[in-house]
């Protein structure tokens, strides 16, 4: 639950401003009457279990990647650093590259990668 806002803090957002979208077009005049309470519980209902979904395919793929990294496998992470260079960093053990909570850090890189950009190769 640590990094679940981290994680989520953009869906959440979008989310509110969905709510906010379904609560503007249910009480509207043309629509019935109460629609406003069954919009807005499906719309949270659905936002609900995709933002859900989202977290725990994250936090599975991000114990995925620690634990094929500490069994000495090759990971491929997002660099933001040069985007028309390499997009890709190889993270190996072998390289100097340790895991400090859910970042890999190495001394020879400027700053970290978090293990939900991350994927097995």
């Amino acid at each position: 639950m640590k990094n679940f806002f981290y994680l989520e803090g953009a869906y959440l957002i979008l989310g509110g401003i969905i709510l906010l979208v379904a609560l503007f077009v249910s009480t509207r005049p043309f629509m019935a009457k109460g629609a406003w309470k069954k919009g807005l519980f499906w719309v949270s209902v659905v936002l609900a279990v995709l933002i859900g979904a989202h977290y725990k395919v994250t936090t599975n793929r991000m114990e995925k990647v620690k634990t094929a990294f500490e069994n000495g496998k090759t990971i491929l992470c997002e660099s933001r650093m040069l985007r028309k260079a390499a997009q890709v960093v190889y993270i190996k053990k072998e390289n100097d590259w340790s895991l400090k909570g859910d970042d890999f850090v190495s001394p020879n890189y400027a700053r970290p990668f978090f293990s939900a950009r991350c994927i097995v190769k």
